[in-house]
């Protein structure tokens, strides 16, 4: 008598798949949240009741919300469809990082190195991430919508969740970054963030300016790139700045 059930082996075979669909469902609201679960399933190729029976065991767990800003898009009739984005729980199920281990090393770096050795670190870390992706940007040529596209793109293969979308109204493109794999070590040591947004400006010509970043409890982080090309001489990055460095 056979010690394995065909019934249970088709059942794991079942939660297996119904698990791949509900990480695909999570990635896609990462990298384009807030997203509604019509926009979803469309995306997904999926139903909107599988859709919805994803969405609320992804919320029951803690892992996705509903976004509290107001929706995109022209204004409609009736009830505004939910748009979720992925909770801080969510991002750290998405991730694949030993972050505690990488913060301990970042202190431990800093006790030793003090600032300039942090800053140091950081500075070599997206000059790999320029080398990297540099042929695919010379590819793209000078036009800086496709350049951020192509940055998006690389971004996501590197576990960034990256999109580039335009911005209504006005000569700007918004390059969004739904997942970071540094996110917690990034909150206690901004050079990390600060450095990206440099080696942003320098990859694309432009300056650029972080609205948002997970780090700091946005869904999402948030750099807006002009679409008004510059001379490369004038392409230095502008600092980053918060809220708060303005009101000082």
């Amino acid at each position: 008598m056979s010690s394995s059930s065909p019934v249970l082996g088709a059942r794991a075979e079942l939660d297996a798949e119904e698990a791949g669909t509900r990480r695909r469902v999570l990635d896609l609201i990462a990298s384009d949240g807030p997203v509604s679960a019509a926009e979803l399933a469309s995306h997904l190729d999926l139903t909107a009741a599988a859709v919805r029976r994803h969405l609320a065991l992804l919320e029951a767990d803690g892992l996705i919300g509903v976004h509290a800003g107001g929706a995109s898009g022209p204004a409609r009739r009736g009830r505004p469809a939910k748009r979720y984005v992925v909770t801080t729980d969510g991002q750290s199920a998405l991730s694949q990082q030993y972050s505690e281990l990488a913060t301990q090393a970042m202190r431990f770096l800093a006790e030793i190195g003090g600032a300039d050795a942090v800053r140091d670190f950081a500075a070599r870390r997206v000059q790999e991430l320029e080398q990297r992706h540099a042929g695919a940007l010379a590819d793209a040529g000078a036009d800086l919508t496709r350049r951020a596209e192509v940055l998006a793109e690389g971004l996501s293969e590197d576990g960034f969740a990256a999109s580039a979308r335009p911005v209504p109204g006005a000569a700007a493109i918004q390059l969004c970054q739904g997942h970071c794999p540094v996110q917690s070590v990034a909150a206690e040591f901004p050079e990390l963030c600060e450095a990206e947004a440099r080696a942003f400006s320098r990859m694309l010509g432009v300056h650029v300016q972080r609205l948002a970043t997970l780090a700091h409890g946005g869904h999402v982080c948030t750099t807006n790139i002009p679409i008004i090309p510059v001379r490369p001489d004038d392409a230095a990055p502008t600092p980053v700045r918060t809220r708060k460095d303005d009101s000082a």
